[in-house]
């Protein structure tokens, strides 16, 4: 295999200069140690062949290769740097571009504040990790009086807990979406429990209840032609995405369709329904008959990542404002979502959060604050994100070359129509790119393009490009091994 790095003549020179003040410390305090008698310190005197050069008092001063260390990173976190000019060139003002190296900022991009689109859904992404735990799972309930002689008499409740993934098992290879969900709920699992318990017959109806969250289905800063198509409506109690089988359109009632799909999962599992079904608000009354729990919050966030889930980032974030201040609704996780950067120390200046999806295009983000989510974010953040030419939203993009596999990702997308008039379309991705021969060393990085018509494949996939070209080509400058002496 050829060899990626590249002369050093003048970095090794450096080096050198660098250790000058290091081998003079160390001489000095040899001097020191042996005319200082009243310390009652044992002399120990390192030779020049040792790594560790020390200060009086015996602190660590400088190591040799800690050294080489340090200035091998410098040197290809510079030289990155300077290739990285190859994507700022391409950007419009409106864009921006933030990189880091295990945690260590990239100067010299562009950082002003942009339209994030589906990327906000990494803030989502990472505040639902911390506030819930990646081992929280959602729960749906069915309450009613307790059947007599396989009848329940009246109604029965299906009783939203906020599940984005709750589906019939027909669902996921239905074709009503472009991405299939995963990590689903199942319905017809509820469903047959009541079968178990030998219920036949439910006198009554049923009535879906999404009391958890409030009533804002829809946002009214979404542009022409996202609600009830991009997402929405969606509620505490959602099922399908608001589908019912054999009806090809969205129910305008997130918890009357779920109702209205679990009434057809109950006559699947052998189950009479005499009164239909319907929705309600108000706090649940009944006797829980079943439930039927998510996977792990870890999964739902992969779901949302991977297949930029828009109503599963609206749910997380109301979730959200329920487990910090009991308030099921977009106002009370935005606030939550804001506290929690700051209390983290990530940088907010610029932020405008709308929604959890990144579907409105009067959000704004910098890119800087993306890679600062990413750098401290939950491990199960980074697990779940599309993979270049693998999964998800990035299953067809660089299905060849040094990215296929390594190039982990969020990807955003607006097209923010008509074409020539503001706000710009907007193309964006931000995840980490695993270097893989140095370690477990990662760069992050968050590119927001906002410009006319950049959702364009043929306007942004040069400037994709010369991105994964700059963080491929890392690192390009001196090894460890060549910065020792």
């Amino acid at each position: 295999m050829t060899s990626r790095r590249q002369p050093v003549a003048p970095i090794v020179v450096l080096l050198v200069v660098a250790l000058i003040p290091a081998v003079a410390l160390l001489i000095g305090w040899r001097s020191l140690s042996r005319n200082d008698d009243t310390q009652g310190e044992v002399e120990i005197e390192p030779s020049l062949s040792s790594e560790t050069a020390f200060v009086p008092g015996g602190r660590q001063l400088l190591t040799f290769r800690r050294a080489a260390i340090e200035l091998s990173g410098q040197a290809n976190r510079g030289q990155l740097e300077s290739d990285l000019a190859a994507v700022t060139q391409l950007m419009a003002p409106a864009s921006c571009l933030a990189v880091s190296v295990d945690g260590v900022a990239i100067s010299g991009t562009s950082d002003v504040a942009a339209i994030p689109a589906s990327t906000i859904k990494i803030l989502v992404a990472a505040a639902a990790l911390d506030v819930l735990g990646d081992d929280f799972t959602f729960r749906t309930t069915v309450l009613g009086e307790p059947p007599s002689s396989g009848v329940i008499n009246g109604d029965v409740t299906l009783v939203g807990g906020g599940d984005p993934l709750l589906s019939g098992e027909w669902y996921a290879s239905s074709g009503l979406d472009r991405f299939p969900v995963f990590g689903e709920t199942s319905l017809d699992d509820l469903a047959r429990q009541l079968s178990a318990l030998g219920v036949q017959r439910i006198t009554g109806s049923i009535v879906g209840n999404g009391s958890r969250y409030d009533n804002e289905w829809y946002y009214d800063e979404w542009g022409d032609g996202i609600a009830g198509i991009e997402a929405g409506p969606f509620d505490a109690l959602l099922a399908n995405d608001a589908r019912v089988e054999g009806d090809q359109y969205r129910w305008s009632d997130p918890a009357a369709g779920a109702a209205a799909e679990f009434v057809i999962r109950l006559r699947a599992a052998g189950i009479t329904v005499d009164g239909g079904s319907r929705s309600e608000e108000g706090e649940p009354r009944g006797n829980e008959l079943a439930a039927v729990t998510s996977g792990p919050l870890a999964l739902v966030v992969a779901e949302m990542l991977q297949n930029s889930d828009n109503n599963t980032a609206e749910m997380l974030l109301k979730e959200i404002g329920v487990a910090t201040s009991g308030e099921g609704s977009r106002d009370a996780g935005i606030a939550a979502v804001v506290d929690l950067l700051e209390q983290q120390g990530v940088s907010t200046d610029g932020l405008v959060l709308v929604d959890g999806s990144g579907l409105s295009n009067t959000a704004r983000i910098r890119c800087s604050t993306l890679v600062e989510v990413l750098d401290g974010a939950h491990p199960s953040l980074h697990d779940g994100l599309a993979v270049a030419g693998v999964s998800g939203t990035l299953a067809s993009v660089f299905t060849e070359g040094p990215m296929t596999g390594r190039l982990h990702g969020k990807t955003g997308t607006l097209s923010n129509i008509p074409f020539d008039a503001d706000p710009p379309a907007v193309k964006a991705l931000a995840g980490e790119f695993d270097v893989g021969d140095v370690g477990s060393e990662r760069i992050r990085f968050a590119l927001v393009l906002n410009q006319y018509m950049v959702n364009d494949q043929a306007n942004y996939r040069p400037i994709w490009d010369a991105l994964a070209a700059a963080l491929s080509r890392y690192p390009s400058g001196p090894g460890i091994a060549e910065m020792s002496p």
